[in-house]
């Protein structure tokens, strides 16, 4: 799988965000996406899943042009800024009402998935209640929980203890080898240290690469 971004720029009410990018992301990858809050990562990332049209240029996956064509990119999850789930209903029960949608696992899955975030023990208690720490973690569930091809995540180690951003770090990484594309944002550069393939720098309304090759 390959995305595309050919000669895009976007821009709100006339002003300038992201200026002229051309990028490719692959499978087997991960790629990480780094820059003050400002920069323009969390745009990028709404214009690769398709909740954003690029004002100019085209964004392909497997050389089609889903945006303009109206749909969402393939077995593509994402991440982007704060997790919102119901309040009202527990961590487990926000995702089997997401899994319903598409009905393509069962409940084993999603308790599994909740085990590698290290969220099974509060998998009960209900989202209104949960710690900062906690909604990142039922975030990042929902992105994996389904096995797609594509994960996205927007600041992931935000609130996280040490342990579970090592455990994440390594599936995401194994993730990469087993053929998918792992893109990450984040502010801080020694959050992903030990996990990129290729770092991107957004300032400026440009993007540049800063890294190719894992250490």
């Amino acid at each position: 799988m390959k995305f595309v971004f050919s000669n895009v720029t976007k821009k709100f009410n006339g002003i300038t965000v992201l200026e002229d990018l051309n990028l490719t992301f692959q499978s087997g990858k991960v790629y990480v996406l780094v820059g003050q809050n400002g920069s323009g990562k969390s745009v990028f990332l709404k214009m690769l899943c398709g909740f954003y049209q690029p004002t100019s240029g085209e964004i392909l996956q497997d050389n089609v042009n889903y945006i303009q064509k109206k749909m969402f990119p393939i077995s593509t999850r994402c991440l982007i800024e704060k997790p919102q789930f119901l309040p009202e209903l527990s961590g487990f029960e926000n995702l089997k009402l997401l899994a319903s949608i598409q009905n393509n696992i069962d409940e084993g899955k999603i308790i599994k998935t909740l085990e590698l975030v290290n969220l099974s023990s509060d998998k009960d208690k209900k989202f209104a209640f949960y710690s900062l720490g906690m909604k990142q973690k039922l975030g990042i569930a929902q992105v994996l929980m389904e096995d797609p091809q594509v994960i996205i995540l927007d600041e992931p180690f935000n609130g996280i203890e040490k342990k579970t951003a090592v455990k994440l770090r390594t599936f995401l990484k194994e993730q990469a080898k087993a053929g998918k594309i792992v893109i990450v944002a984040t502010h801080l550069d020694n959050d992903v240290s030990d996990l990129t393939d290729e770092i991107y720098e957004f300032d400026d309304c440009k993007v540049k690469k800063i890294k190719s090759g894992r250490k």
